[in-house]
């Protein structure tokens, strides 16, 4: 199976270093695209939604941090490894409360690389076993509503847990951006969306109804594992933090 990744570099003979130290690290990841400010990075994951963003945490426009931030409210599945200067530890132990893979420093070690990407793939090939015992190609034979009904349904029994829909995708051999499309045609949204609502209703009822149990224990039960970054999606979803909504 093979990889997309995306690789933010301002400095470009770091860039391209970079991407050809992970085509010889793995040749089952595969770049897809690089860009040398944070923005053109995000222009890049919205076009072509990729299984591994690796970034430096010191960006123009738009820096590391923010562009993590803001493609984990879009692309919850995306995995990141964060790249930085010694100097640059502190801000970097920031990106560990937002799920990042791994942070490696420069210049990036060609064995630690490796090793970030083997531990990368194995998760992917786990989570990979799993869904092709319900997404595979029997059922990619199905209408294009009836697979929006089959993930809708597999997000709605899974939605504590991390949810890839890349590797979904390529179980059924379609590209992530089709699989939206089914999905946006049938339920008016994408699946990330759809995952983002289902966690807040279900984190809502639980502050509401279920007084003994922690807003830690409340974030983990809807598949946030931080509880700061719980707090900062609920938040944006609601307009109040977890505990201001609990009153």
């Amino acid at each position: 199976m093979k990889y997309t990744v995306i690789v933010a570099e301002d400095e470009e003979l770091l860039l391209n270093n970079l991407v050809q130290k992970i085509q010889k690290a793995d040749p089952d990841f595969q770049v897809a695209g690089t860009a040398q400010t944070g923005d053109q990075a995000l222009a890049l994951i919205e076009q072509l939604s990729p299984d591994l963003v690796v970034t430096d945490i010191r960006m123009p426009v738009m820096d590391g941090i923010t562009l993590l931030s803001r493609v984990r409210e879009q692309f919850p599945f995306t995995k990141f490894i964060i790249t930085s200067g010694f100097s640059d530890f502190e801000y970097a132990r920031k990106a560990i409360t937002l799920k990042v893979s791994d942070y490696l420093l420069k210049p990036v070690d060609p064995d630690e690389l490796k090793e970030a990407l083997t531990k990368i793939k194995k998760e992917f090939q786990i989570a990979g076993n799993d869904y092709e015992e319900i997404f595979n190609a029997q059922t990619a034979a199905l209408t294009p509503s009836q697979i929006a009904d089959l993930l809708k349904d597999f997000i709605v029994n899974n939605y504590s847990e991390d949810i890839n829909l890349n590797l979904i995708a390529d179980n059924l051999n379609y590209s992530p951006s089709y699989l939206t499309k089914i999905f946006c045609q049938v339920y008016d949204c994408t699946p990330s969306r759809y995952l983002i609502n289902l966690r807040m209703s279900h984190a809502q009822r639980l502050l509401l109804h279920e007084p003994g149990l922690s807003i830690k224990q409340i974030g983990e039960m809807c598949g946030y594992h931080d509880q700061g970054y719980f707090s900062r999606i609920f938040k944006k979803y609601t307009g109040k933090s977890p505990l201001e909504f609990r009153g």
